[in-house]
């Protein structure tokens, strides 16, 4: 119910951000900072095989720890990409409603790693290690 609920805000968040945002490709730095999004997204599906994906925070059975392309550089590069995407929005509508909107799905995305991770350390005793050698959204920061 927990991991429904997360997916649930994320999905409200993310639409009511689009609905909202108007000015994306008004704004260079929006258009860049979507296209990093895009890009990172991309790459991450890249290194994952297909049915590895899941958008609940739990693990699908059978699925397999990536630690190549951007999963060296973070942990979550989906929720990353996800993030840079409406920060985007963000820049390019400047409004309090689409800040709002960033900042909370930036913290429903932590809610979801936060319990993904959770069950990676029960799973994989190599996700301890991984955990303390790669950030969990942003290179070299967090």
């Amino acid at each position: 119910m927990y991991s429904r609920t997360l997916v649930s805000a994320q999905l409200f968040l993310i639409g009511l951000m689009a609905l909202y945002s108007g000015g994306i490709f008004h704004s260079i730095s929006a258009t860049a900072v979507l296209a990093l999004g895009f890009c990172f997204g991309i790459w991450a599906i890249l290194h994952n095989r297909l049915g590895n994906f899941n958008i609940r925070p739990e693990l699908k059975e059978g699925c397999a720890l990536v630690m190549s392309g951007p999963y060296r550089l973070v942990r979550h590069p989906m929720y990353t990409s996800v993030m840079l995407i409406a920060l985007a929005m963000a820049i390019g509508t400047p409004t309090p409603l689409e800040w709002s909107g960033f900042i909370f799905l930036a913290a429903v995305l932590f809610l979801k790693a936060e319990r993904e991770e959770r069950f990676w350390c029960v799973e994989n005793s190599v996700y301890e290690n991984y955990m303390k050698k790669t950030k969990r959204f942003l290179p070299f920061i967090y």
